[in-house]
């Protein structure tokens, strides 16, 4: 089968109230599920996930975590578990060779789960979480981004959420 390289997206995912709100972000995100080629799965680094050590979720389920307080309930009541793929969970940390690790202890935490809501409502994607490696050095990261590239290829689409500031009580 021919398939669409995938692209590697970065998204700044904001309030974790862009997943109940309609506003310039979630609409893009909307329109970048429309017309992004369909991934076969999701590799999503997450900025919450923070490790020392790479690690990776390869369960075939992924528990959805609300990391965040003191927001509406109607926030705490999004629902969105899209299945694991631990084949290309298999896939990631071959590809990364010995520094990687499997870990279930993580979810899907706010920074991917509030964004793909908008790109993929029906959390018919599966996604594989990876963790954001602390000890790694901006070097480390590349070569491992480089080595990950043929996931693209394999219908996986890469997806980075981050910020670069977090303390929304600060910002508001």
């Amino acid at each position: 089968m021919d398939r669409t390289r995938m692209p590697v997206v970065f998204v700044g995912h904001g309030s974790p109230m862009n997943a109940i709100e309609d506003n310039a972000w979630s609409r893009t995100w909307k329109e970048l599920g429309r017309t992004l080629p369909r991934p076969e799965c999701i590799l999503a680094i997450s900025a919450h996930w923070m490790t020392r050590g790479q690690k990776i979720r390869n369960a075939s389920d992924n528990r959805q975590i609300y990391d965040m307080y003191g927001f509406p309930q109607e926030l705490y009541d999004v629902e969105y578990a899209p299945a694991g793929e631990p084949i290309v969970a298999k896939q990631v940390k071959e590809l990364l060779s010995s520094e990687a690790a499997f870990d279930d202890s993580w979810g899907i935490d706010h920074g991917i789960w509030s964004v793909l809501v908008s790109m993929f409502p029906q959390a018919d994607v599966p996604v594989v979480m990876m963790s954001t490696d602390l000890a790694a050095d901006p070097r480390e990261l590349y070569r491992r981004g480089t080595a990950l590239r043929s996931l693209r290829e394999a219908g996986v689409l890469i997806l980075a959420s981050g910020n670069v500031v977090h303390n929304l009580a600060l910002v508001d």
